[in-house]
């Protein structure tokens, strides 16, 4: 049996891409991570948009993944699953992705999925999960 190699992305080095000045300001998310994330430079004179020196970096082409591992996740192929059909067209070697869909929905799906042997990524601890 030939065993099938797990497709990753290059081990580099890639920022954390963050919002300007977000160390300064509380409502820029210095104690709020989400408040962190990227927002682009829009000021005529703002250093980080000009590219100076000790700015750190700007998402740009070059940070992408390459063609043949976008998409994966821990070297499983995701698809995005809203409906119990929708999981039922799943192949073993995928990855499950659960799409918004209220609480009811989100367990038979998990059950389904428990039955069918795949793999949930994005399954994470919940209060009222009653699949465990």
């Amino acid at each position: 049996m030939v065993e099938e190699k797990k497709k990753t992305t290059i081990a580099r080095k890639k920022p954390k891409f963050l919002r300007t000045d977000w160390h300064k300001k509380i409502r820029l998310g210095r104690g709020v991570k989400k408040n962190q994330k990227w927002h682009g430079a829009k000021g005529r004179q703002n250093k980080f948009r000009l590219g100076r020196k000790g700015r750190g970096q700007r998402p740009k082409v070059g940070w992408g993944a390459e063609n043949d591992t976008k998409g994966f996740v821990g070297g499983v192929e995701t698809v995005r699953v809203e409906n119990l059909r929708e999981l039922e067209a799943v192949k073993k070697n995928q990855g499950v992705i659960v799409g918004r869909v209220g609480a009811r929905k989100r367990i038979s799906i998990l059950e389904k999925a428990k039955e069918m042997g795949l793999r949930i990524l994005n399954r994470y601890k919940e209060k009222n999960d009653a699949v465990s």
